[in-house]
């Protein structure tokens, strides 16, 4: 692979990577897509852009996103999750419970996988669907 930026990974590669490695690379994919979201729909700070930031990206808030999107997701897809739900987590954040922490751990693989699959497309989708309610200020 020489395109890291749109990489495009066969079946076989991604099934050697740990759901941990997925949501590792998922954990910078919904950074990267909620900073682009936040820029979009402006009017926010440095700091307050920061702030607006963290509270989308924490376990909390991932959790909540998730479960909005389960109904879209194909079978594979499914698995992917599943996959990264029960993923060994050695360690929770103080604020998130483990089961929040455990769902924000399996979107995050979930993303992981899609941008290694070269599946932009179905990510944006999915983000929408996940951005819904925020965009219009719920």
């Amino acid at each position: 692979m020489e395109n890291y930026f749109q990489p495009s990974l066969p079946r076989d590669r991604l099934l050697e990577i740990s759901s941990i490695g997925l949501a590792h690379m998922g954990d910078a994919v919904f950074e990267l897509l909620v900073r682009a979201w936040l820029c979009a729909h402006g009017g926010a700070t440095g700091r307050g852009m920061h702030r607006a930031a963290v509270s989308l990206v924490c376990a909390e808030s991932q959790a909540e996103k998730a479960e909005k999107i389960l109904p879209l997701l194909t079978e594979e897809e499914r698995g992917v999750f599943r996959r990264g739900r029960n993923a060994q987590i050695h360690t929770v954040p103080r604020h998130a419970s483990r089961a929040q922490y455990s769902e924000a751990t399996a979107l995050e693989a979930l993303l992981g996988w899609l941008y290694l699959r070269g599946e932009t497309e179905r990510i944006n989708d999915l983000f929408c669907a996940m951005m819904e309610e925020d965009a219009h200020g719920n």
